[in-house]
C-alpha cells in the first residue's frame, strides 16, 4: 500500500451551506498554488444530488486544466453572468456561447446526466432541487 505521506497532490470536495459560495453556484472548483484541486458543493440535502454536482465540477476543472483554460476567466464570467441574470432566468453560464469553457461545461453535464441514470436519479428532480437553492 502507498504512504499517504507521499501525497503530491490532493482533491478536496467540500459540502457547504449554499450561502457561503463565492458567488450565486451550487458548485465551484478552484485550483490552488500546489495544484490541489478545491471543489465546493452547495448542500442540496440529498447525497446523490451532493455528488453529481461534484462530479461536474471534477470534471469541468479536469478538462480546463487540460485544455489551458484559465480558472481565474472563468469565474470572472460566471460572475458577471450572474451579476446580469434576470429574474426567472435558470440558465447556467456554461452553456452561454460566450463562456471560456462551454465545451467543457457541457461535456461535464453530459457526464453528470449519465450519472444521474447510473444512480437512478431523475434529471427533472434534480435540476428543479439545483435551481430551488
Amino acid at each position: 500500500m502507498a504512504s499517504h505521506s507521499k501525497v503530491k497532490r490532493r482533491i478536496i470536495i467540500d459540502v457547504i451551506s449554499h450561502k457561503d459560495q463565492r458567488y450565486e453556484t451550487v458548485g465551484d472548483w478552484k485550483f490552488d498554488k500546489k495544484g490541489n484541486l478545491h471543489i465546493w458543493v452547495s448542500d442540496i440535502k440529498n447525497d446523490d444530488f451532493n455528488n453529481l454536482v461534484a462530479i461536474h465540477e471534477f470534471t469541468e476543472a479536469l478538462l480546463c486544466k487540460k485544455r489551458g483554460i484559465d480558472e481565474r476567466k472563468i469565474t470572472d464570467f460566471d460572475m458577471k453572468y450572474e451579476a446580469l441574470r434576470k429574474e426567472g432566468d435558470n440558465s447556467e453560464p456554461g452553456d452561454s456561447l460566450e463562456a471560456p469553457y462551454q465545451n467543457e461545461h457541457l461535456f461535464a453535464t453530459g457526464i453528470e446526466k449519465l450519472l444521474c441514470s447510473a444512480l437512478n436519479v431523475k434529471w427533472f428532480d434534480y435540476d428543479k432541487a439545483v435551481n430551488d437553492l
